[in-house]
């Protein structure tokens, strides 16, 4: 078991005194009336004679956060979810055994205070305190004020200790949700219905990653957790639903880094009747809607950039990216002989799975150009060999209708003209069992089910996935996946 330190034994110990005042040191119901931001947006340009005058009663709740008293009066200051507010008690005012309560209480409780508005003789807009009531004893203490969680590990390990003590993480967490509903509600705006799908499935599709296995017992079954959302949204485009998005959870088991977590939050959306052009628009849109409503400004630092939001963004083909880097077009026609020579020749390590023209292609990518795209680019024209699920090019079958949007050198979105050709699908599943084969363990399965609703007919369309996580590192201008999830996963304390 564990040893308590000092401090928490006297905690404990005062608890039990409360009990024995009748009261329960872990609270009750307590009706506020305001919060500390009410107030303050209410009443912050009134002077002290005005307040005076107004007699305004409020009562709040919160945590105390400082707290200094000698003699027959004292002060502290008290948080609750919009910030501090300063509370002044005095012995007259709130009586003998609720001041001898405020003396022997300590940082972190629980309280909730009735009292009138003033202004401190320092210009302070505080509380007058005329009843003091113990709501929670903290029995543990909190963190030294200017210094908090200074290990970054606890603070994610333990982020309600980081909320308390840090305005930015809170400020991330209360911002977080509401980028969340601008999305929601520019997506319905636009006509689009938000679905929920299922996170359990036996089949490995829909995106090209390792996945979480676990066991259903009823049926004797293994199943994955889903790692995309993409078949069953377009299975609801052969149904008829036409505009459909979901946000949900998505399960990769893969490393952990700045920018990766095994559990990420994304969102699809399929738009009937639509392509790679109108998914463009819908996302440039809605990343200019999020900067104007939520976050009120359009450049943001995030990379060690400063990344510009407004529009046109820029569209290039992945060919003509890496001829601008490395001079090399292919968009000739090449051999695999011919490509694998000029990996070779660059440096480039080409697995048994990539042997092919459109692996290669995307090899030199990743090497000479995605850390080069740091204001928004939208890079289309990926070749077909890694686009099991997007329909060809007309003009060039050898690539696909597909973008990603890059800022910074980060993917942010990956979007397709959607392949609605059965036929065609079904060699590209093919196609991915062979890259099983031969090693690839993040090649999908077949679901031939999905093939069977796509010879009912699926209307042409456009389809997008966004990272909704790596969306929120750039508006909220953080460095680290971690700082914008509540509970990222953690490795094992040693």
């Amino acid at each position: 078991m564990r040893e308590l330190t000092e401090q928490e034994i006297v905690r404990r110990e005062k608890a039990n005194n409360i009990r024995s005042l009748g009261m329960d040191p872990f609270g009750q119901r307590f009706d506020r009336t305001h919060r500390s931001g009410d107030i303050k947006k209410q009443y912050a340009d009134k002077t002290g004679e005005e307040l005076e005058s107004m007699n305004v009663a409020v009562k709040v709740a919160g945590r105390i956060m400082t707290k200094r008293g000698k003699g027959k009066a004292g002060f502290m200051h008290i948080q609750d979810r919009d910030g501090q507010i300063q509370i002044y008690l005095k012995l007259d005012n709130v009586g003998e055994e609720n001041y001898d309560l405020f003396l022997k209480s300590d940082i972190g409780d629980i309280v909730g205070i009735e009292g009138t508005l003033f202004v401190t003789h320092t210009g302070e807009l505080s509380i007058k305190a005329t009843k003091y009531i113990h709501l929670v004893k903290a029995l543990r203490p909190l963190p030294e004020k200017f210094h908090g969680l200074t290990d970054i590990e606890e603070r994610y390990r333990r982020r309600y200790v980081d909320l308390i003590m840090n305005e930015d993480s809170k400020r991330v967490a209360f911002l977080r949700p509401k980028i969340i509903r601008c999305i929601q509600n520019f997506m319905d705006g636009r006509g689009f219905s938000e679905v929920e799908t299922p996170i359990l499935s036996t089949l490995l599709t829909g995106a090209s990653a390792r996945p979480f296995v676990t066991h259903h017992n009823a049926q004797d079954l293994d199943m994955y957790l889903r790692i995309a959302l993409e078949l069953p949204l377009k299975r609801l485009l052969v149904g008829g639903m036409e505009a459909v998005y979901e946000i949900g959870r998505v399960f990769r088991n893969e490393g952990m880094d700045p920018k990766h977590n095994p559990e990420f939050t994304l969102m699809e959306a399929y738009l009937a009747y639509s392509d790679l052009e109108g998914m463009m628009d819908l996302t440039e849109n809605m990343y200019q809607t999020i900067a104007r409503e939520v976050m009120g400004k359009m450049n943001y630092q995030f990379g060690g950039y400063e990344i510009n939001l407004e529009g046109p963004w820029k569209r290039v083909s992945m060919t003509d990216a890496i001829k601008e880097q490395t001079g090399i077009d292919f968009k000739k026609e090449m051999t695999v002989e011919e490509a694998l020579k000029l990996a070779q020749e660059h440096h480039i390590e080409v697995q048994e799975h990539e042997h092919n023209v459109g692996h290669i292609i995307n090899l030199f990518f990743e090497k000479y150009v995605e850390e080069t795209l740091i204001q928004p680019t939208f890079l289309y024209g990926h070749p077909v060999e890694i686009s099991p699920l997007t329909k060809r090019n007309p003009e060039d079958p050898r690539f696909v209708d597909r973008f990603e949007l890059f800022i910074a050198g980060k993917e942010f979105a990956n979007a397709y003209t959607e392949l609605n050709d059965p036929i065609d699908q079904l060699e590209r599943f093919e196609d991915q069992i062979k890259e099983k084969d031969l090693g690839n363990d993040e090649a999908n399965d077949i679901d031939y089910d999905f093939v069977e609703a796509l010879e009912y007919g699926m209307p042409p369309a456009g389809g997008i996935g966004y990272g909704i996580d790596r969306l929120m590192m750039l508006f909220l201008e953080q460095e680290s996946i971690r700082d914008v999830l509540l509970f990222p996963t953690m490795k094992e304390r040693n």
